[in-house]
């Protein structure tokens, strides 16, 4: 997976048209090109808890306790309640640990903000890959204001819930992560099988290999590459087949709704 996050450092460009700006620790927005190996665009966004527990959603879904999910301040990329037709892959910036998490909820701050678009909805004045909430917050895009014109008060682009916030990511605090926005990949994908709970990443194809993550029921994934390993029973039968769906990241077949019993992408 390519990656491009630009120079962190103390430098400020204070010229803000239509590219990239640079802020102190962190990267407010730099495009990625699409990856290699099939898996989407990957930007630096800052992530905050969603909570909300017995609330509902913007497609219907009833939030429960440690829930699993993502939201994303466009409707241009919402799931409907129990699907994944787009779903992200959320890594921390400061461990390997990752999720991989439906899109079911609209925020935070705007609902027309498709920033990972090249044709954005809204604000196309900002690069492809920055929140106008974070340009807002960071830089005084729109007078420091969202699309709403309330003020802005942290540069969030992506709201997590608890389950994705605590177990998936194991974060205390809010914080920036690696987005990769899996539905624009080209590899073919699986849907997680996982009656209502989460898979378990490995760092390998085996359970006996290091946990790095999860993976929410209904999140469909990128089959980047298979290898045969650990034998495994699940909600999808008993295989030897685990494919890699990230760096570093393997789940197995046993729990992937593939729609076939045969490998589905070329070996690792």
């Amino acid at each position: 997976m390519r990656t491009y996050r630009g120079i962190v450092g103390k430098r400020v460009l204070a010229a803000f048209a239509g590219v990239a700006a640079l802020v102190t620790g962190a990267v407010v927005g730099l495009a990625a090109p699409a990856a290699a190996d099939g898996d989407g665009e990957t930007h630096r966004i800052f992530a905050t808890r969603e909570g909300l527990v017995g609330k509902h959603t913007a497609n219907g879904h009833k939030i429960s306790e440690r829930d699993h999910f993502v939201a994303l301040p466009s409707r241009r990329a919402l799931s409907a309640d129990g699907d994944g037709a787009f779903s992200v892959r959320v890594c921390r910036a400061d461990s390997a640990r990752c999720e991989y998490a439906p899109v079911w909820d609209v925020g935070p701050w705007n609902t027309t903000d498709d920033y990972w678009s090249a044709t954005r909805h809204a604000a196309p004045d900002l690069p492809k890959g920055t929140p106008q909430a974070s340009a807002a917050s960071r830089l005084g895009h729109h007078g420091g204001k969202d699309l709403f014109g309330r003020t802005v008060t942290n540069p969030a682009g992506i709201d997590l819930a608890d389950g994705t916030y605590w177990d998936g990511l194991g974060l205390r605090s809010n914080a920036w992560v690696d987005v990769t926005f899996l539905w624009q990949g080209s590899a073919r994908s699986g849907i997680v099988a996982a009656d209502g709970g989460t898979l378990n990443v490995r760092t390998g194809p085996g359970t006996g290999h290091g946990w790095v993550g999860a993976a929410a029921d209904t999140a469909r994934v990128p089959l980047l590459c298979h290898a045969r390993g650990e034998t495994v029973t699940g909600t999808r039968g008993t295989t030897n087949l685990w494919y890699r769906i990230g760096a570093d990241n393997w789940v197995s077949d046993a729990y992937l709704d593939t729609g076939s019993g045969e490998a589905l992408a070329p070996a690792c």
